[in-house]
């Protein structure tokens, strides 16, 4: 960093803000005491004396200090400005006024856009809001999130043609936007304040909202504008393409990310590619160098072509949809081209450093933002790290060798934060990018750019161009499925913590640096500027449209300038290695491997086992982990569909869908890399629906079922992918008992097959009681006891206890338990402490178990004194969604767990329950601190 002020003071000030943005109240202070008592130091050990300590100390200050000034002003004006606790303006009924700041994004029934709020009125509630809405309306400036529940098809045409500046009008309701309620889940509240927006705005009807176009100087909106052109070439995409080419050419062309198809950005997303769907400096390259291409045939001069450069590229940033990678891109192909034109050396790492210390200080929320920090981590490490990794493709032919060290550093140094916020990597990652990237960005972008911009001459000119980039997509679709269809290539890692991610970033340099000095060093380099330009933007051509075009390439791209300046035209001459720099590699390459390894593990204390009560709404789903590691997953949840299908236009692009949303992410985040079984109680939607993309994406060992099916398309399809995957399935029967490991046994004490009533259809029977028949399991693990119930109703609950009464339970243990294991603990006490009942049909003998997951989300169809006596719970779960329109659990459920002396934890207040198990003691906590209803 010596000889780049610039570099280190913007060091020096990420850092501030980071440790800002990481600590709180007093862990700040004292973090920032820590600080700055060793920074100075640190700095005296790089060789940073005098003047310059005092510089960055500054620098590191003042991140800290922007940082706090930003998020102390980040917060909501409107319980101040009504007089009203936020908690009591959740749900309030008003009519708000403001204007239109951004697109409006319309998908099935809903529209969604930004407001900027200047005044609110507020509809009277009920009796007690009178005076409040009897008030003037109030004056109000902020920001809203709206969701308009379109309620025919016609009103997104209406939807349609809301735009960006426009006066809007909105009668509807407030809400808090939902916060993570599952331990490492997606907060939604906090991404929304990354954009100063504390509200959610709900509107039902496109007639309850009325817009009106600004007039006047208002009509002068550069935005708006943006908007009109990035529609109008997305419309002339989608003229060219059909989908699912359509979707992707417009996030490939235009950066509308939201078009590409979900299944299409999920294959990509899978292999590492979806930087290819995103506006970012190859895009921008191409941009700048296109032009300069364009220009020079004009023949401009070169410092006319540089300054016409020079303003068109925001122009380029708005269109291309303002994302914070295409922002870094931009800002550094403007101060490239500014200092092209005055003459000036350029150095890639100060260019990037002053484009970070411009986005910080416009918006300190871009350090959140995933595509800030791959962005500009990927960039700095392609300046850093390239230079190091070339010299390992020293023998190969010089354009695969810049191809390769590409591929593989920008894969080095994204592996960290992809895994970091997407807990999974693809080992064919390096095939897939070495293979398609180039031939994306250098033949299917400049192709389908050209097609879209002859449509506006004429259509039938540019339907050849797309046809060949339609053909060009197949290949790559086609080759992203079949390389996605290969097993044991995707692994799956827990979130790794940030001092990780610093280790590996260092021990790859300190790794890298050695074998780039032991291999050799670079001798009598002569390099061109021809040379720095990428391998992409290579011309055939001379002269004056060559220099113009790899000039403009080079400024777009200067993070691969490095890369092909250290490979030059010089040769190298090859050095031993001494015996130290020997082990010192060895010892660093031993420890890169060990960190992987250490990462790779689940973190899990040694000996405890964890049951995990998730929270996916109205819905089951517990992961079970027991100490000897072995993962077991209990119910996926599901979302349940009310709608009429014959109303397709309500369908969106990307419907939330528990198992995808919810369930997979938080495993992957867990590190599962694998689920030694899987139990479905039974074959309901919102038990069994969120498992279908838990098997799509997570490898199971064994699928346990109650041996029936519901006759239902999605069930059918969830038993068929189980089979298709090779998983074992096994019907459970009242009886059987499965031994995950030397402390955890489940005993099945449910279902009977014997006296269900089913219908043979096919190869497996039909139940249509599917809740009487769910499965019901003991759980033993390391000295506790649990009870899970499934959906099981009153009269599942007193034939079990009867079984208890007469024996029955015994024998089928006796019968099946054999083979797959003797009961024991809990179950053993059940089969030896027969129930006898009396004529009020209250057991006179009971177990005590250490915890009940209460049936049914509570119903009243469920969970009779009878059984909950007999079992006598010291712990109650219960698994209900937030305001569910079933109103579970029943009051009177709740009044009978209360005389059990249970102590209740329910998801729908607490959100995650996670219990921590090990010898006999269970330690419980739960995501949301109130415990109140």
């Amino acid at each position: 960093m010596k000889g780049r002020p610039l570099l280190s003071f913007t060091i020096c000030w990420l850092c501030g803000s980071g440790m800002a943005c990481a600590l709180t109240g007093w862990t700040l202070i004292w973090g920032f005491i820590g600080a700055l008592a060793c920074l100075p130091l640190l700095l005296r050990f790089m060789d940073v004396r005098g003047w310059s300590i005092l510089f960055l100390l500054a620098a590191f200050i003042g991140g800290a200090a922007h940082w706090e000034w930003n998020d102390a002003r980040n917060h909501s004006s409107l319980p101040e400005t009504m007089q009203i606790a936020a908690d009591a303006l959740d749900g309030w009924s008003a009519e708000i006024q403001g204007e239109l700041v951004s697109d409006v994004r319309i998908d099935g029934d809903r529209a969604d856009f930004k407001i900027q709020m200047s005044s609110i009125l507020p509809i009277s509630n009920s009796s007690a809001d009178t005076d409040l809405a009897t008030s003037s309306a109030f004056n109000i400036d902020e920001q809203l999130m709206v969701q308009v529940r379109l309620a025919e098809e016609e009103e997104q045409q209406v939807a349609a043609g809301w735009k960006r500046g426009d006066s809007i009008t909105l009668h509807g309701s407030f809400a808090l936007p939902g916060e993570a309620r599952n331990f490492g889940g997606f907060d939604y509240r906090s991404y929304l304040r990354t954009l100063h927006i504390h509200w959610l705005f709900k509107v039902k009807g496109a007639s309850s909202v009325t817009a009106a176009p600004p007039e006047g100087v208002g009509q002068i909106n550069v935005l708006r504008w943006t908007d009109w052109m990035r529609h109008a070439l997305g419309s002339s995409v989608e003229r060219l393409f059909p989908e699912p080419h359509a979707g992707y050419m417009k996030g490939l062309i235009i950066g509308m990310a939201t078009d590409i198809d979900p299944g299409t950005y999920g294959q990509f997303s899978q292999l590492g590619l979806t930087h290819i769907l995103a506006i970012s400096g190859t895009h921008v390259a191409v941009y700048v160098a296109s032009l300069l291409l364009i220009l020079s045939w004009l023949r401009l001069t070169r410092e006319t072509a540089l300054t016409v450069v020079l303003i068109l590229v925001p122009a380029y940033v708005l269109l291309s949809g303002g994302s914070p990678s295409v922002i870094r891109a931009g800002i550094m192909s403007m101060i490239g081209l500014y200092m092209a034109r005055r003459g000036l050396a350029r150095d890639g790492l100060q260019m990037i450093s002053a484009a970070a210390l411009l986005m910080m200080w416009w918006n300190p929320y871009f350090l959140l933002s995933v595509s800030f920090q791959l962005s500009f981590l990927v960039t700095a490490g392609l300046m850093i790290y390239m230079p190091l990794i070339n010299r390992l493709f020293s023998s190969w032919p010089k354009s695969l060798a810049a191809t390769a060290s590409v591929t593989v550093t920008a894969q080095l140094i994204s592996f960290p934060v992809t895994i970091l916020y997407f807990n999974q990597f693809s080992l064919l990652s390096f095939v897939a990018n070495f293979l398609l990237v180039s031939l994306i960005s250098a033949i299917v972008l400049p192709l389908g750019t050209v097609a879209m911009l002859l449509s506006f001459i004429w259509v039938p000119l540019a339907k050849p161009l797309a046809w060949v980039a339609i053909q060009l997509n197949q290949l790559t679709f086609t080759s992203v499925e079949w390389m996605n269809s290969m097993p044991g290539f995707v692994l799956i890692w827990a979130t790794p913590s940030l001092l990780w991610i610093a280790a590996y970033y260092a021990v790859l340099y300190a790794l890298l640096y050695l074998l780039h000095q032991g291999n050799g060093t670079q001798q009598e380099t002569v390099v061109t500027e021809e040379d720095t330009a990428p391998l992409v933007m290579r011309q055939s051509s001379v002269g004056k449209e060559t220099s113009l075009t790899t000039l403009g390439a080079s400024i777009a791209w200067p993070e691969y300038t490095s890369a092909f300046t250290a490979r030059g035209a010089g040769y190298y001459t090859h050095q031993r290695m001494s015996k130290v720099q020997r082990w010192l590699c060895g010892l660093l390459a031993i420890s890169f491997v060990a960190g992987l390894w250490w990462a790779y593990q689940i973190p899990r204390p040694a000996g405890t086992g964890i049951v995990q009560f998730l929270d996916i709404g109205q819905g089951d789903s517990t992961l079970i982990t027991t100490p000897d590691g072995k993962h077991i997953l209990v119910d996926g949840g599901g979302t349940v569909n009310f709608g009429n299908t014959e109303q397709s236009w309500k369908t969106r692009r990307d419907p939330y869908e528990v198992g995808a949303k919810v369930v997979v992410p938080l495993l992957k985040k867990r590190g599962i890399h694998q689920l030694d079984a899987v139990i479905v109680t039974h074959a309901d939607q919102d038990h069994a629906g969120g498992l279908q993309a838990v098997l799509e994406q997570i490898p199971v060992k064994r699928f346990m079922f109650n041996g029936t099916t519901s006759g239902k398309d999605n069930f059918d399809k969830l038993l068929n992918t189980a089979m298709e995957r090779k998983i074992p399935l096994y019907a459970i029967q009242q009886g059987m008992s499965y031994k995950a490991d030397k402390e955890t046994s489940l005993h099945f004490i449910a279902p009977d097959l014997e006296h269900m009533e089913i219908e043979t259809s096919g190869s497996l029977p039909v139940s249509e009681h599917q809740n009487h028949d769910s499965v019901v399991f003991l759980l033993d693990m390391a000295g506790t006891s649990m009870l899970f119930t499934g959906d099981m109703d009153a009269a599942a609950e007193q034939n079990l206890l009867y079984m208890i009464q007469d024996g029955s339970l015994a024998e089928a243990f006796e019968q099946r338990g054999a083979d797959l294991g003797v009961a024991e603990g809990v179950v053993q006490r059940v089969l030896t402490r027969p129930l006898r009942v009396n004529s009020n049909n209250a057991s006179t003998k009971s177990v005590s178990i250490d915890v009940l997951k209460v049936a049914h989300h509570g119903s009243k169809t469920s969970s009779t004194e009878a059984w909950l006596q007999y079992w006598k719970a010291k712990t109650a779960v219960i698994s209900a969604g937030v305001n569910n329109t079933y109103g579970h659990p029943n009051p009177g459920v709740m009044e009978r767990l209360e005389a059990t002396g249970s102590e209740i934890y329910r998801t729908d207040q607490m959100g995650e329950v996670q219990m921590r198990v090990k010898d006999g003691e269970i330690d419980i906590r739960y995501k949301l601190v109130d415990k109140e209803g």
